[in-house]
């Protein structure tokens, strides 16, 4: 029997996928983005982009920035009862509507 891989990105093969004209690094436009305190935020996983990537149960959920650490942002995100404080890079968010 083979073992069971527990890996970070494991089983996210459709998830993780990127369409077809979307391949390859985001524009610069969405790095650029200026995030304060307390913006509402959607957690969106950009699979070209490593650093800074939030875990796959985050991806698609809403959070709100709380602070900045370096480059990344500090997000607070509900999991059931339970918040969350994540560390993401702004490759990996876009501002909530």
């Amino acid at each position: 029997m083979v073992k069971k891989s527990h890996g970070f990105r494991a089983r996210t093969r459709s998830l993780m996928t990127k369409r077809v004209r979307k391949k390859g690094l985001a524009p610069l436009s969405t790095v650029l983005i200026d995030y304060n305190v307390g913006d509402r935020v959607n957690i969106v996983i950009d699979s070209a982009v490593h650093k800074g990537m939030p875990h796959k149960r985050y991806h698609g959920r809403t959070g709100v920035v709380t602070g900045h650490r370096g480059r990344a942002l500090i997000v607070d995100v509900s999991l059931g009862k339970a918040m969350k404080t994540l560390i993401i890079r702004p490759e990996h968010l876009k501002p909530a509507k």
